[in-house]
């Protein structure tokens, strides 16, 4: 009698944990939660990835986070994979402009309607490097070897038709060269982007201040421009307007989830990245890459993502990036 007690004991409290939502997957918290960078190790989505899952566990010291990569075609195989993951309230995607951007460059049949957006991140300027020896000292030196030979200038970022690849086309297009004429060598991380610039082997580097400022203090690259209005403190280096091409542009970053979440389960998880962004690691970590904090969530960052998804189409077909 006590052995059948307790079995019934036991078949009602897996019972009531099925009711609340509380079995892996459902996104209550019992969980690990997974965040997924769709990209290769050392990238701007990889290190925003490993920088907010060390701030929801300093945040939430009971919660298991893992981070794991997916990289390719501007993280639109990730995407993909998010898609194919309906329903789980333990996993997020971070993504951002480069995903907007790749979804049409590479014409996925997977698009961002086919997630659950759950917050906006952070902003951040984009900054133009050349390698250490690079003969090209100032910006105007680039834009003179690069309008004599547009071909012979090639750059690296990151993946097509992403926000590095749009500053590249927004630069040439400002210095009065054809975009459609513009070398640019995309790469699935900011990482093999760096070892392009480190080897020596592309003349220019367009990717995030973050990704590249610490090679700059260190004399590895040389900064001749960003994306920003004025100066940024992170980084010595002038603006590109100071440099004679009037380009502005701010990435940014988030996160989305798979779709079909339900209510509790989307709550759940912008009240976990909500609690990680009030964190104080994550406001020292923002500070330390010079990021700019746009927190959004819920149906302004949903609003926000489709108007993003209208002006990015619209940018890369004017500058015939999208074959």
């Amino acid at each position: 009698m006590r052995l059948r007690r307790l079995a019934a004991l036991a078949a009602l409290s897996l019972a009531a944990l099925t009711a609340c939502g509380s079995g892996p997957g459902s996104g209550s918290g019992v969980g690990t939660l997974k965040i997924m960078a769709p990209a290769s190790p050392g990238g701007g989505w990889d290190q925003t990835s490993r920088t907010a899952a060390e701030a929801l566990k300093s945040a939430e010291p009971s919660r298991k986070v893992e981070v794991y990569n997916v990289p390719g075609a501007g993280g639109t195989i990730g995407l993909a994979q998010l898609a194919g993951q309906k329903g789980n309230g333990d996993l997020l995607m971070t993504m951002g402009l480069v995903m907007v951007g790749a979804v049409e460059q590479n014409k996925s049949k997977v698009t961002l309607a086919e997630t659950t957006p759950i917050a906006k991140l952070t902003e951040e300027y984009e900054i133009v490097v050349v390698p250490a020896e690079s003969p090209y000292k100032t910006l105007a030196d680039l834009v003179t070897a690069w309008k004599a030979d547009p071909a012979k200038i090639a750059i690296a970022g990151g993946s097509a038709g992403g926000t590095d690849h749009i500053v590249a086309g927004l630069m040439a297009k400002a210095a009065g060269i054809d975009p459609k004429q513009v070398n640019y060598i995309a790469h699935s991380g900011g990482g093999e982007a760096l070892n392009a610039l480190l080897g020596n082997k592309v003349a220019m580097g367009v990717s995030g201040i973050g990704e590249f400022a610490e090679h700059v203090k260190s004399g590895k690259l040389r900064a001749l421009g960003v994306t920003s209005p004025a100066r940024v403190d992170s980084v010595d280096s002038p603006t590109l307007k100071e440099g004679g091409l009037d380009v502005e542009l701010a990435n940014w970053r988030g996160f989305v989830a798979p779709p079909g979440l339900d209510d509790a389960a989307r709550k759940n998880l912008t009240d976990l990245v909500t609690k990680m962004h009030v964190s104080q690691a994550w406001k020292d970590a923002v500070a330390k890459n010079g990021w700019i904090d746009s927190f959004q969530t819920g149906q302004q960052f949903a609003d926000y993502l489709a108007a993003e998804q209208t002006k990015v189409k619209t940018i890369i077909a004017e500058m015939g990036l999208v074959s």
